[in-house]
């Protein structure tokens, strides 16, 4: 993740084909060493790709991942609502309560 993340930097800041020597020179500016193999697989990869390239590819696989929207889920996220929904009315009745309680004073305060 790192290293495509100094890769995107460094498109970002007008480099448009970083090179492997690139991205470990900006890795170690933070105190990051880098696995050369790694990084020069990343960067044959990446080669002559633009950053608006990478994000389309990357929603296009997005878009194929589940995400677990099915029957059963649905039917287990409407039966926890009604929890949730009584767990916030208690909240608001018990701030009603201690409202009536700041009262006690009559409206004099200790430092009046």
């Amino acid at each position: 993740m790192r290293y495509i993340a100094a890769y995107l930097l460094l498109q970002i800041g007008g480099n448009a084909s970083p090179s492997a020597g690139d991205i470990t020179a900006l890795l170690k500016t933070v105190g990051i060493d880098s696995d050369e193999s790694r990084l020069e697989k990343l960067v044959a990869e990446l080669k002559d790709k633009t950053i608006n390239d990478l994000i389309a590819e990357g929603s296009g696989k997005l878009a194929s991942v589940p995400s677990g929207g099915g029957g059963g889920g649905s039917a287990a996220a409407a039966g926890g609502a009604a929890p949730a929904a009584a767990a916030v009315e208690e909240k608001k009745e018990e701030k009603e309560e201690e409202k009536e309680e700041s009262d006690d004073d009559m409206g004099f305060g200790l430092f009046d």
